[in-house]
């Protein structure tokens, strides 16, 4: 893809791609969806083979998105608001629990 392309389409570069980014993943969290979960593995051998270097946890976890998401689809529903990602978060933190994603640089 030429540099130009690839600055136009990048949401660190661009107000607008930043934009659509935050939009749909507002409307992917209706779904208990990540935006990292539309990345499909069959069209991407880097994502295959990210996906195969995670914990089992983990990828089980995205299966479980993916399919709660399907359903909701075929349901015309949307997850419930106590299900939502935002409650579960401030969950965690009124517990004392570590955050979801708690990553370190060894």
């Amino acid at each position: 893809m030429s540099s130009l392309l690839q600055s136009f389409v990048d949401p660190k570069k661009n107000w607008l791609a930043r934009q659509h980014m935050k939009s749909l993943s507002k409307r992917l969290r209706n779904y208990g969806l990540r935006y990292d979960d539309l990345y499909d593995p069959y069209y991407d051998l880097d994502v295959k083979e990210a996906l195969n270097r995670l914990p089992r946890e983990i990828v089980d976890a995205r299966h479980q998105r993916l399919k709660r998401a399907i359903d909701l689809s075929m349901k015309h529903e949307y997850l419930s608001n106590d299900l939502q990602v935002k409650r579960e978060k401030a969950e965690r933190e009124a517990l004392g629990g570590l955050p979801l994603y708690q990553r370190a640089i060894p």
